[in-house]
């Protein structure tokens, strides 16, 4: 049996049918009122965390996310770490840097040679390094930001979460 034997009666289609994406939130609250149960522990409010949120999932930058937040852009990039998404601004190597800077192997001057990192992209990185995202956080806001997650607009640049260190919040 060959090859065309066994093709035989494969038909290839060029339409596809537009699924899309489903979403479903059992909540009643807000995405406000979820995230004031962690307020304590966000770099800004609930109701700043939430537009952050809600913009960074609808596909928009950090940058973006935080204008919608009302925010600097570092203070977005914290909030959305705490919540479990990737925000650092370096590799594994600069992070590794950064790891070692925090431990005392190697001075900051030195650090942020090796790292080849600005000084506010140094600060956000070293911020990611010593908090540990909020697991209950991340819950309340799962699916806002699985469903962005789950678009083609979800592309976020990170250079923009670095501010003049003179502007980190």
């Amino acid at each position: 049996m060959g090859l065309s034997e066994i093709a035989a009666g494969v038909e290839v289609t060029t339409e596809q049918r537009e699924r899309g994406v489903a979403t479903v939130d059992g909540t009643d609250a807000s995405l406000a009122d979820r995230l004031a149960a962690h307020a304590d522990a966000l770099p800004c409010d609930p109701a700043a965390a939430a537009a952050v949120v809600e913009r960074y999932a609808a596909g928009g930058s950090i940058g973006q996310a935080a204008a919608a937040g009302e925010v600097p852009r570092v203070t977005a990039a914290k909030t959305l770490h705490l919540l479990g998404e990737s925000v650092s601004p370096l590799g594994p190597t600069g992070r590794d840097i950064v790891r070692d800077w925090i431990a005392g192997e190697v001075s900051r001057t030195e650090a942020l040679a090796l790292s080849r990192a600005s000084p506010a992209e140094f600060a956000l990185a070293a911020y990611v390094e010593t908090h540990d995202p909020l697991p209950a956080a991340r819950d309340a806001v799962q699916g806002a930001l699985d469903a962005g997650r789950l678009t083609d607009e979800t592309d976020a640049s990170l250079a923009d979460a670095a501010e003049a260190p003179d502007r980190l919040r």
